[in-house]
């Protein structure tokens, strides 16, 4: 593709959205080294939607702020008070390049920060329950979407975002970091470089609500006056405040107590499992398949935060491999006929015998350690037009296998999947957690029938 001087690489961005919202195709982008490295126009626009605790220390200082190929242009929170500290933060952070800098625009409502035609992508880094409306309307805005783990709330809601993101042809990414990684990508390239032989199986560690005990019952509070709580509460169902329900105002470095309560999020077993068996299945290679049964057992706390609070569940393969999955440390150990590799996070990797370690990939090898960071590998594929790392639909895979060892330990029962049809084989029960009622409020009429169109999806 040639491009005339007065072309930037930003006008193809936006060209290939406004095309992408009427058609069904992808992006076409112009690589980044085409217009050079730094100049603002051909940089990448970025929204926030979401600036708490994860936005803030970890999806802008240690993320976007750091890359040269974009520009954080936007902010969204529904806490006032969160939004103006991840404004100031961007503005002093791009004021240090040479000049002041306060182009940073803020938006209280995310659906005018999605309209805003100077934006290529967002960020979407709000509460999981939030995660696929919003997630839809910028993808069928034409913006290319990184979203936060964990995927959603519901099954079925989480794929209508990956529908979306395909039918729209926009750059989609799940935030997960672990990939990038170097200990942790090292271990799947021993596993892809066949070093301990075909796989028997694979384990997956993850640790504990960090909370500490279940909290009971909480008495009413009033709403602090930064925060617009109806549209906190957004798609989930009106509940009282307390601060233990939402965050902790005038902060982001505390842990937020919706992370135990399932209108919100389904708990570590699909928040801290997004990053472990993202992993597992990469390893595996089955990032684009389902496990066909899976069993477990486990604990939910009981009081306002209610989340599942200890499992171990084992899922079989169409092919016998096997996964087990429960609460540990945070680690992935593949077990293959040759010996097994391990790898606890962040970076401690061991394994059955010291040579396997010892292996270096040479010329026709798989290598990993060129990895890109999470977020470098999202821009680049807003640029190239090819998949990410982790592209939304392994994301949604991930997720799925998670939410089918909740929902079995839920109903007490071994469940058997359908690939075919997207359901569990026989059980009214089980096909009914994949999906769950929200209120319209705050959202779209097209997100919802978009949600809606996709409630009884059948997997193609």
């Amino acid at each position: 593709m040639k491009s005339n001087k007065n072309s930037t690489r930003r006008d193809f961005i936006k060209k290939s959205s406004a095309i992408a919202t009427g058609a069904l195709v992808a992006p076409t982008i112009v690589p980044s080294s085409v217009f050079g490295k730094t100049a603002p126009s051909n940089q990448i626009n970025v929204g926030m939607v979401g600036t708490g605790r994860q936005a803030v220390h970890v999806n802008l200082k240690n993320g976007f702020l750091k890359l040269d190929n974009c520009r954080v242009i936007a902010t969204n929170d529904v806490d006032s008070w969160r939004m103006n500290l991840a404004t100031k933060l961007i503005n002093d952070i791009y004021a240090k390049e040479g000049k002041p800098y306060d182009g940073v625009k803020e938006y209280d409502d995310y659906r005018d920060l999605i309209a805003d035609k100077d934006i290529d992508a967002v960020m979407i880094s709000t509460t999981d329950h939030w995660h696929a409306p919003a997630t839809i309307a910028a993808t069928l805005a034409g913006k290319h979407v990184c979203m936060e783990k964990a995927f959603s709330v519901a099954p079925m809601h989480a794929k209508a975002v990956v529908e979306a993101v395909k039918e729209k042809g926009v750059t989609g990414r799940l935030d997960s970091e672990f990939r990038s990684i170097r200990e942790i990508n090292r271990a799947v390239e021993l596993v892809h470089n066949n070093v301990i032989g075909d796989l028997v199986s694979v384990e997956v560690g993850v640790p504990g609500e960090l909370n500490g005990s279940a909290l009971g019952p909480q008495q009413n509070m009033p709403v602090p006056k930064e925060l617009n709580y109806d549209m906190w509460l957004g798609p989930a169902f009106p509940a009282p405040y307390t601060m233990q329900r939402v965050h902790e105002p005038g902060t982001i470095d505390s842990r937020p107590g919706w992370l135990r309560i399932s209108d919100y999020c389904n708990g570590m077993i699909t928040n801290w499992g997004a990053h472990l068996n993202d992993i597992a299945l990469w390893g595996m290679k089955k990032e684009y398949e389902h496990p066909v049964t899976v069993e477990g057992t486990g604990a939910f706390d009981k009081g306002i935060w209610h989340t599942i609070s200890a499992f171990d569940l084992n899922y079989e393969y169409a092919d016998g491999l096997k996964l087990k999955y429960k609460i540990d440390v945070p680690f992935v150990k593949f077990i293959g006929k040759d010996g097994w590799i391990r790898i606890q996070y962040p970076n401690k990797l061991t394994a059955s015998n010291d040579s396997i370690l010892k292996f270096e990939p040479g010329k026709n090898d798989i290598s990993y350690k060129d990895t890109l960071s999470d977020k470098a590998d999202f821009l680049k594929g807003i640029e190239t037009g090819k998949p990410t790392l982790e592209p939304l639909e392994v994301g949604y895979n991930v997720y799925l296998l998670t939410m089918m060892g909740l929902i079995s330990i839920t109903l007490g029962s071994k469940l058997t999947w359908d690939q075919k049809s997207g359901q569990f084989v026989g059980d009214n029960a089980a096909n009914s957690m994949l999906t769950r009622p929200f209120r319209e409020k705050w959202i779209d009429g097209d997100v919802v029938d978009w949600i809606n169109k996709y409630q009884q999806f059948e997997l193609k």
